[in-house]
């Protein structure tokens, strides 16, 4: 008996992105550590570029002229540069945060509203 094989859908790409979605807000809403906030915020934006790509890659998979189109996988390039400019800012205030109240608890921010 020959087994049929499963083709990879977009349905299946969405709901991988619905699960990092997911992952990424309860990550969010339930750390209490700067640094944890900043990885919940990377899922999410991963989240975006799979679905980015995924739906450039079913609905406009060949562009007019027979090559591949790539607006999808540009806009997922420009997320990364995003998210690495906004790690990069996330800990310099980490980092000063830190060197002032010796902790990353994200609780303590309280104290700095004037």
């Amino acid at each position: 008996m020959v087994m049929g094989v499963m083709e990879i859908g977009l349905a299946h790409y969405l709901v991988l992105g619905a699960v990092l979605l997911v992952c990424g807000l309860v990550t969010i809403l339930t750390k209490r550590n700067a640094i944890g906030i900043l990885i919940g915020v990377e899922l999410v934006l991963n989240a975006a570029n799979i679905n980015l790509v995924a739906f450039n890659r079913y609905s406009h998979g060949v562009s007019e002229g027979g090559g591949v189109a790539l607006a999808g996988q540009v806009f997922a390039i420009f997320v990364i540069v995003l998210a690495a400019a906004e790690a990069a800012v996330a800990l310099s205030i980490f980092l000063n945060f830190y060197n002032n109240f010796t902790s990353v608890d994200v609780e303590k921010a309280k104290e700095l509203r004037g």
